[in-house]
């Protein structure tokens, strides 16, 4: 539907998290207002800007303003706090009971087949169990460089590619040039630095891949390849090794 949801690599690049789960789940939206509010008295809808864009053709049947916001937890509360009678939100029919709201529509999402994946952090220390070697498993990373996007890239496949190991995501994130806006470059990515000595540090680039491939970070193939990447790629961090899970689960 929408794709990624970038602003999430900058918050899990900034940090030393690792990845240690997966979980698939169904998304569904509904409008959600404080008690005894009508469709008819709401005039603007606030939202993640994600759930806003997963609702966007319902929205523009509702000819309502939208204004995103940084979570759906905070659009909740900013309705509740202020009692917010010519405003709704969208969020989880869960949301509604835990906040006391109305729910003036259900089902807002676009697709049906709404499905968002979500990725379960850890701190690094102590370190996960080590998945057995032939376990159901996937390995993210990110591959950064300064230039030579494309052919890197090419590389980066091509290591894979030679040793029958399948790519289940590859996000190409290049922050080298003039923002879409044309209020000048954008930034690079900053990417925490956790293999060096003393305190992780912060380092800048303009290219990163972002790869989830098949397979245990301990796995021969898969940690061939990775050895492979780092010796043309600039930096090379392993974000989590865990067990791969296709299933989608309901909690509507």
């Amino acid at each position: 539907m929408e794709g990624t949801e970038l602003r999430n690599y900058d918050l899990l690049l900034w940090h030393g998290l690792v990845v240690v789960q997966e979980i698939n789940l169904f998304v569904h939206y509904c409008l959600l207002a404080m008690p005894g509010v009508r469709a008819a008295e709401v005039r603007r809808v606030i939202s993640h800007p994600m759930a806003l864009a997963h609702c966007g053709r319902a929205l523009a049947r509702l000819v309502m303003d939208c204004e995103p916001v940084e979570d759906t937890a905070g659009a909740m509360e900013m309705l509740r706090s202020n009692r917010m009678l010519d405003t709704a939100a969208i969020a989880s029919p869960r949301t509604a009971d835990l906040y006391g709201l109305d729910a003036l529509a259900h089902g807002l999402q676009d697709e049906s087949w709404n499905v968002t994946r979500f990725l379960l952090l850890s701190r690094p220390s102590p370190p996960p169990a080590a998945l057995p070697m032939d376990a159901d498993a996937k390995t993210s990373m990110v591959v950064a460089h300064h230039g030579g996007s494309m052919m890197v890239l090419l590389k980066v496949l091509s290591s894979f590619s030679s040793r029958n190991i399948n790519l289940t995501k590859l996000e190409v994130i290049n922050n080298e040039g003039t923002a879409a806006d044309g209020s000048g470059a954008r930034p690079p990515m900053m990417i925490l630095d956790t293999s060096a000595r003393g305190a992780p540090t912060l380092r800048a680039f303009p290219h990163v891949l972002y790869v989830d491939c098949e397979g245990a970070a301990h796995n021969p193939c898969v940690r061939e390849a990775i050895k492979e990447i780092e010796k043309f790629a600039m930096f090379v961090r392993v974000l989590g090794c865990y067990a791969a899970n296709s299933t989608v689960y309901d909690l509507q």
